[in-house]
């Protein structure tokens, strides 16, 4: 008789609104691969998009997935003697992506754009990837990052979402010195003020909608910051030298358009609805403005990491730290940006390795 296989709690969206904690069968590794125990998840606004719509964008559910792309935890043991990656035992933060390594984007230099890539917890592609938002994870040894010394895995669970924006911050050209406008202050654009301050902005503006969600842009280093249905708030910039827009709405591009310099740069990193998205596209014209997409990231993995390692004030951004076994109830908090910036999942310490 077979030995009963191992199980570990994970969150599987079935649907619109189906978000079920269930027992899944713990993976086991194969060659140049890696048992991971996950300890936090962090519940992205793309996570919320396939539990409220059963899809982001233009990928859509067609299968149950596990959800979950941010995640941090111990490595439990390699599939092979010789596969890459920190010795078990060692806390690590899992990069999500695996690029094919052979698509012109990639050969380009452009892995994060790759057309053929696997991400974690994507319904992109068919059969879909599934996430990690599981107690026990498989992934690839070579997408293990050792966390720095010092750094507490609850802020590494940010690595993810700073990378992403890192990545817009470099899209948006040499800031140093410059005024940059960010419109929404979810926890990606809160990560961005910090990446831009990072890079040296003199002074970052930040709109939403929400007083909640400012005072986290604050803590950050916002410098001003602006209701953005408020037209006769003080706040509002006459220019500005680059606009990084992070709500998703066509709204804040049209602002970001509008607020920019003459030849100045915008950076769309909110995923915009499917469709048409109406903005005022004669500006690209008369101003010459360059309007620049952000996707994802690659290499600013790694920088995140040293960054976290380096600035407490992240911690900030952890509202709420919340047991996988309620996780219906985290992804109500994290979608309530009233009350919360980054919730993190708790998958339970690591076993002894």
């Amino acid at each position: 008789m077979s030995a009963r296989k191992a199980l570990a709690p994970g969150c599987v969206i079935h649907g619109p609104g189906d978000l079920r904690v269930e027992d899944v069968p713990v993976p086991r590794p194969g060659p140049d691969e890696a048992l991971v125990a996950v300890r936090y998840g962090g519940v992205c606004g793309s996570d919320l998009h396939y539990w409220r719509h059963g899809g982001v964008g233009d990928f859509r559910l067609r299968e149950p997935m596990l959800l979950g792309h941010e995640v941090v935890g111990t490595v439990v043991a390699y599939g092979s003697p010789d596969a890459p990656g920190p010795a078990a035992g060692t806390s690590v933060a899992v990069h999500p992506a695996t690029p094919c390594g052979v698509c012109p984007e990639c050969v380009d230099g452009r892995r994060n754009v790759c057309r053929d890539t696997r991400y974690l917890g994507s319904a992109a592609r068919f059969p879909h990837v599934q996430g990690g938002f599981a107690a026990r994870i498989v992934v690839p040894a070579e997408q293990l990052r050792a966390l720095p010394a010092g750094l507490d895995p609850r802020r590494g669970a940010l690595a993810e979402p700073l990378s992403v924006a890192l990545h817009a911050v470099r899209r948006a050209g040499d800031l140093a010195g410059r005024h940059v406008l960010v419109t929404g202050a979810g926890p990606i654009g809160c990560l961005v003020v910090a990446a831009a301050k990072a890079a040296g902005a003199a002074h970052v503006t930040v709109t939403d909608l929400l007083p909640a969600a400012l005072e986290y842009a604050r803590a950050v280093g916002g410098d001003t910051l602006v209701r953005a249905d408020d037209p006769g708030d003080s706040g509002w910039p006459v220019e500005v030298d680059a606009a990084i827009e992070a709500s998703g709405v066509a709204a804040g591009l049209d602002t970001c358009l509008r607020l920019v310099r003459r030849g100045g740069a915008v950076v769309q990193l909110g995923m915009l609805p499917p469709g048409q998205s109406p903005f005022a596209g004669n500006l690209l014209v008369s101003r010459e403005i360059e309007l620049r997409g952000a996707f994802r990231f690659d290499g600013e993995f790694d920088d995140a990491l040293l960054l976290l390692a380096a600035e407490p004030a992240f911690d900030a951004l952890v509202g709420a730290v919340v047991p996988v076994r309620d996780a219906a109830s985290a992804f109500e908090l994290a979608a309530d940006r009233s009350r919360s910036c980054k919730v993190l999942l708790d998958f339970g310490a690591a076993p002894a390795v």
